[in-house]
């Protein structure tokens, strides 16, 4: 039975969180040091003291019939999870907390257990532990009449445990002892396990590590280390029991299943990372608005005022010129903007896909029709594509590709050139490619190509956001289409992509 009590004492001295236990008045009847280290108090100063006096004083009254109205119709609680939930500590000062109640009955008399969480000080319960530790021994043997009485209420607290299991190995890593919520969870009872080895029950993926980390333990290390099984994160926490001689012949185990802790922390990480993207791409478009705003914004300004002073001199041979002007000024600003609606649409999954029947060469021509007011002088968009070329696609997505190919081609060419638009039906699909005869794409920029605000070193004079072709990559993926490019310098590009044949006979028939 001595050996017994040891165990409670240190199941109970050894809990990372802090953990009170409270009668049906109110009255705390029993609390670890971690507790009070939470709340600086001392023991004595909470020892028989209601627990009101941890409870924030703006909610102390309110919490007082909450805990009436609690003891009416006990049962399992986690508070703090979802709502916020405060302690007050001795000097006024409150922290984030959250507490797991669990009821039970001892001697005919009902108690609360509280296991009571720092959510922000994670460190300091780590901390803690390891200076119970440290005294372990001690307060075993000063404790020991204290565990006699005690003996039902420790292993009530230890299986209550919430998500993991405690357990005592010897030397050998056979189970002395194990309980918590943890093992109820998987229809283990705590009888099943004692005499059976630890290691036999870790997935093989874990094994070799759990067995190294522990093995340090005997030889007097704490260790804390986590173990991903099954898609699932566990921390354990693994302490050296000393007995009277100094030696260690078992080893405390606390296992916590810390996978929605993790996932908590992954996604805001990735919120993280969001948020500093976007942050990143606002800095970008104020950087580039205020200088390819400018251009355009000044050629307006200029124009507007010599048409109103020929106007006034009645001299209008050159306002046609100036009008021309202007709207190529408006069209500039258009495309801007145009770029940065599709990115955002896009990064915020509003684009939704409507596929359909789409004759391949009917759309060509209305992309050529549309993009007629970007010809410079002797410029042409030539279309070549046969009438059964056809595919099962979302038609506006496909034309918004095309667009930006198009509009790219005519602005990195000259007077006077051709841009083709072709169409290819292939074995596994359609091919549509957009060759013009321009400046072409430097050797060194190509890889960089399809990256956001990403310019080639031969276009930096010429008015564009840099989001053109990052955007033809997105509206493909959502079409599960693909594009490459061959591109010489000084002497044009040609950029091809392919869609897939895609319920062809159900669409296009």
């Amino acid at each position: 039975m001595r050996f017994e009590n040891n165990i409670y004492a240190i199941l109970f001295n050894s809990i990372q969180e802090g953990l009170i236990v409270v009668d049906q008045n109110g009255e705390i009847v029993l609390i670890n040091e971690v507790c009070t280290s939470l709340f600086g108090f001392s023991k004595d100063e909470l020892m028989g003291s209601s627990i009101e006096i941890l409870i924030p004083d703006a909610v102390r009254e309110k919490h007082k019939s909450h805990r009436k109205n609690y003891h009416e119709s006990p049962q399992k609680r986690t508070m703090g999870s979802t709502i916020k939930l405060q302690g007050q500590k001795k000097d006024g000062s409150l922290f984030p907390i959250q507490v797991g109640l669990n009821p039970f009955t001892e001697d005919n008399k009902k108690y609360v257990a509280a296991l009571v969480t720092d959510v922000t000080e994670k460190q300091k319960a780590e901390e803690q532990l390891l200076r119970l530790n440290q005294t372990l021994e001690e307060k075993v043997l000063e404790r020991t009449s204290e565990l006699h009485q005690s003996e039902q209420l420790y292993k009530s607290i230890a299986r209550n445990f919430p998500s993991g299991v405690i357990s005592i190995f010897d030397n050998h890593l056979n189970y002395l002892f194990a309980e918590g919520q943890g093992l109820y969870e998987l229809g283990i009872e705590t009888e099943d396990l004692i005499g059976l080895n630890y290691l036999e029950r870790i997935a093989p993926e874990a094994k070799e590590k759990v067995q190294a980390e522990l093995k340090k333990v005997f030889s007097g290390q704490t260790r804390n280390f986590e173990v991903n099984v099954n898609q699932g994160t566990y921390l354990i926490n693994a302490t050296p029991l000393v007995d009277t001689n100094g030696h260690i012949d078992r080893i405390l185990v606390v296992e916590k299943n810390i996978t929605e802790q993790k996932e908590i922390e992954e996604r805001l990480e990735d919120n993280l990372k969001t948020e500093k993207a976007l942050n990143e791409m606002k800095s970008r478009f104020v950087s580039m608005a205020s200088h390819e705003f400018r251009t355009p914004l000044t050629t307006i300004n200029s124009s507007a005022s010599l048409i109103s002073k020929y106007h006034e001199k009645q001299r209008y041979e050159n306002t046609d010129k100036h009008v021309k002007r202007i709207k190529g000024a408006v069209s500039n600003l258009t495309n801007i903007l145009n770029d940065f609606l599709s990115i955002e649409k896009l990064e915020s999954g509003r684009v939704d896909k409507k596929y359909s029947c789409v004759a391949i060469k009917e759309l060509l021509h209305e992309v050529a029709d549309e993009m007629g007011g970007l010809i410079k002088n002797g410029q042409t968009i030539e279309v070549k594509a046969t009438e059964f070329c056809k595919i099962c696609t979302d038609k506006s997505v496909l034309k918004n590709i095309l667009l930006n190919l198009v509009s790219n081609a005519l602005k990195y060419s000259p007077e006077n050139s051709p841009v083709y638009l072709t169409c290819n039906k292939e074995d596994n699909g359609v091919s549509l490619s957009v060759q013009d005869f321009g400046i072409g794409i430097p050797e060194s920029d190509k890889e960089n190509m399809f990256g956001r605000f990403f310019r080639a070193g031969n276009v930096l004079n010429i008015e564009g956001t840099g989001l053109g072709l990052n955007i033809v990559v997105k509206y493909l993926e959502l079409i599960d289409g693909t594009i490459n490019f061959e591109s010489e310098e000084n002497k044009g590009s040609i950029f091809k992509i392919t869609l897939p044949l895609k319920n062809e006979e159900d669409c296009c028939h």
